[in-house]
């Protein structure tokens, strides 16, 4: 294990270089693009017109069979009919002339007779001896000329004189009633469509209706014969009108389109023409030399690098790039190399084999390795190259179902293990996940309407049991080697360090029990004053448990550890008892590394009381007359460098003064609490690490808060009073 940590040490230090972290980027874009190489390849098919399929021939893609859509739609426009439009106008403008016809023979008789008026006034006056004598009256012959001139020569020329004799011939009674007569049978006969072909059974019809009325003979014969010259055609094609019938007709047409996955010939078919018009269309024919799939391929593991390159190299801080990076790409690699085998399995018929992928597994140990964002990343990653990989054999297409699934198999693993990262959750949280499966697979095959028998629906059921518990069972075996390998301190790790059975903690038990109570109160200070400030809470407990390991060398000289026996500095010069002071932190930073705990537990104890001063000893030495110099009565540091290292270093000089009082008050408390933390900033022993003076405030709110709760005033029984007074 050690030549590995070595080995990847080696690595993530190459990575400082971009030429090597450029390099690691191409070498899992290569990975990706073999992996993925045979999924979007096309298959070299040999076929030829009227040729027999030697296999099922499935549609790659899904576009428009524009051929079809064609066809359909110039046989929906032909079996449009012709439209024709009734010209309601043409009734009316036909009824006036008749009208205008039979006002116009009244208009002749009337200038007549106001003409014979006239004759006879100029007869009475030729009677008297002084006027000419009376004109005979006006003929028949006379009055059509007079007719003809107020008509128009279009309806003389078409209508015969007998007519228009018949019409001055007939009295006025007679003449108004063949006026409505004609003038009815023509609203009637062409209120209803007349077509060109139809205008001689109209006449036939207005015939009719006039035949058997009460009109004298030439007069019946007059109203049938404008009648007749009024009834026309009244119906006309209409090509505007047609043409948009025809093109809505084109619309409603929906496009004519080859689904992805649709077969196109089956095996041992005939490829006729339309079959094989097909099959050029959906480029199976020429697909040898299409490089189209490639460049998609290509396009978008380009797209993913990027996305990851520009993640790693602004979104993760300085000190962790390097190993994110290569702990994100062997966890991501190693995912794709599980998909990918278990994808072979579908040449075997297993077509919906992709559902037993552990796609929890790897979202769960970035979760826990590295942070939530980078999961959820990777999920969304391995969503779409699942979506590529698993696409049941047909080359090109895309697999949006697994898709779905993986990806809402990946966001449950994170989901679940969001506050809970022990071990003992994973499992847990696998089970969970296998819930999820199951009902996103059953939501999915609802969608999609299918019909699928017990066996099968059994099946989906063991594949979202066995993909949610195999994520459980790989992130529980996969972990260790992780954290071991690239030195992580995860949540799990804290957890394992904060069982009382480790062996330096018993040590610290059985060896030096004060400085365990001592440790255990100050991990209670730090760990709620961190989380207060949004620091590391686990970590500061779990530092404070180790950070005093140091004492058990010399335990007795410890205060905390002289329970019924004399200190032994008071027999020990001031340099002597220093050096024994210091040497706590530095030896227990040596214990550390030698049982090979995480560096953050180190540096807890090695930096948590930083570079302050032994204040008791150097005013002993001065008061004893000895040469002291402030320098030589420091700790060794370094100082602290992270918030947790500087809040357990505050707690833990917090702790030791508030015990030593008796009875200590609120406000003693307080005005301990805020010297220790004044002290610290006065002397520099916070410049190193990135706290703030807000943060500050916070922290000693939280530990005033913590240590009124443990040291608040207990009411003092009867019995104690007495052993108080006899004790006296």
């Amino acid at each position: 294990m050690e030549k590995l940590q070595r080995q990847l040490a080696k690595i993530r230090n190459l990575l400082d270089v971009t030429f090597f972290k450029v390099l690691l980027f191409v070498s899992i874009g290569i990975i990706l693009f073999a992996v993925m190489y045979s999924n979007v390849k096309p298959e070299k098919l040999n076929l030829t017109l009227f040729s027999v399929a030697e296999q099922t021939i499935r549609s790659p893609i899904t576009l428009e069979d524009r051929a079809n859509t064609e066809r359909k739609r110039t046989e929906a426009s032909e079996q449009v009919q012709d439209v024709y439009t009734m010209k309601k106008e043409y009734t009316e403008n036909r009824v006036d002339l008749i009208s205008s016809i039979f006002d116009s023979v009244s208009e002749v008789e009337e200038e007549i007779k106001m003409e014979q008026d006239q004759l006879q006034k100029q007869a009475q006056t030729n009677a008297d001896g002084t006027g000419t004598a009376p004109a005979t009256a006006p003929t028949v012959a006379d009055k059509l000329p007079m007719l003809k001139d107020k008509l128009t020569e279009n309806v003389t020329k078409d209508i015969p004189d007998p007519v228009f004799n018949s019409l001055l011939q007939t009295g006025k009674d007679e003449l108004s009633i063949a006026k409505d007569l004609t003038v009815t049978a023509i609203n009637h006969v062409m209120n209803e469509r007349i077509p060109a072909d139809q205008v001689e059974n109209a006449k036939k019809r207005l015939e009719e209706e006039l035949k058997y009325t009460s009109l004298s003979a030439n007069m019946k014969d007059a109203a049938i014969a404008l009648g007749r010259y009024a009834v026309v055609q009244n119906e006309f094609y209409d090509p505007v009108a047609t043409e948009e019938l025809r093109e809505q007709a084109k619309e409603d047409i929906e496009p004519v389109k080859i689904l992805q996955g649709q077969i196109l010939v089956e095996e041992g078919q005939l490829i006729s023409r339309e079959i094989f018009r097909q099959l050029e269309l959906a480029g199976v024919l020429d697909s040898d030399n299409s490089i189209k799939p490639f460049a998609g391929l290509v396009l978008f593991i380009s797209i993913l690098l990027l996305a990851l390159y520009y993640y790693f190299n602004e979104k993760t801080p300085e000190d962790k790039k390097q190993t994110n990076l290569l702990l994100f790409s062997l966890i991501f690699v190693l995912s794709i190399i599980i998909m990918k085998l278990i994808s072979l399995l579908q040449m075997y018929e297993y077509a919906d084999i992709g559902y037993v992928f552990p796609a929890a597994m790897g979202a769960m140990l970035i979760k826990i390795l590295i942070d939530e964002r980078l999961a959820i990343f990777m999920t969304i990653a391995m969503a779409v190259c699942g979506s590529i990989l698993f696409n049941e054999g047909i080359t090109g297409t895309i697999h949006m179902t697994i898709g779905i699934y993986i990806l809402c198999s990946g966001l449950a693993g994170i989901l679940f293990l969001s506050k809970q990262n022990q071990r003992s959750k994973i499992l847990q949280a696998g089970l969970l996940v296998s819930a999820v499966n199951l009902v996103v697979i059953v939501s999915l095959l609802f969608l999609q309407n299918g019909q699928y028998s017990g066996l099968e629906y059994s099946f989906y059921l063991i594949a979202a049991l066995v993909s949610g518990i195999a994520s459980a069972v790989l992130t529980i075996g996969l972990l260790p080697f992780f954290e071991a390998g690239f030195g992580i301190l995860s949540t799990m790790k804290l957890i394992e360090l904060s069982n009382p059975n480790h062996p330096l903690l018993r040590k610290i038990l059985t060896e030096a029990p004060g400085t365990y109570h001592h440790s255990v109160m100050v991990a209670n200070l730090a760990e709620s004053a961190c989380e207060a400030v949004g620091a590391n809470g686990l970590l500061a407990r779990v530092g404070c448990y180790y950070h005093d390991i140091g004492k058990t060398k010399r335990p007795q000289f410890f205060i905390e550890n002289q329970l019924n026996i004399e200190n032994p500095h008071d027999r020990l010069p001031p340099q002597t008892s220093k050096n024994i002071i210091i040497a706590h932190a530095t030896d227990g930073a040596e214990a550390l590394r030698k049982h090979r705990l995480p560096r953050e537990i180190v540096d807890i104890a090695e930096q948590h009381h930083g570079t302050t001063l032994l204040k008791y000893f150097y005013h002993k030495a001065k008061q004893n007359g000895l040469e002291a110099k402030v320098e030589d009565y420091r700790y060794p540091g370094p100082k602290a460098k992270t918030k947790e290292s500087a809040i357990i270093g505050i707690a833990d000089s917090v702790e030791a003064a508030v015990r030593s009082m008796s009875h200590p008050t609120n406000e003693q408390i307080e005005e301990i609490v805020r010297n220790i933390i004044s002290d610290r900033l006065q002397d520099g022993q916070l410049n190193e690490c990135d706290i703030t003076l807000k943060e500050l405030e916070i922290v000693a709110h939280t530990l005033c808060e913590t240590l009124k709760g443990i040291f608040h005033s207990r009411i003092e029984y009867p019995e104690m009073m007495k052993q108080k007074v006899n004790q006296a």
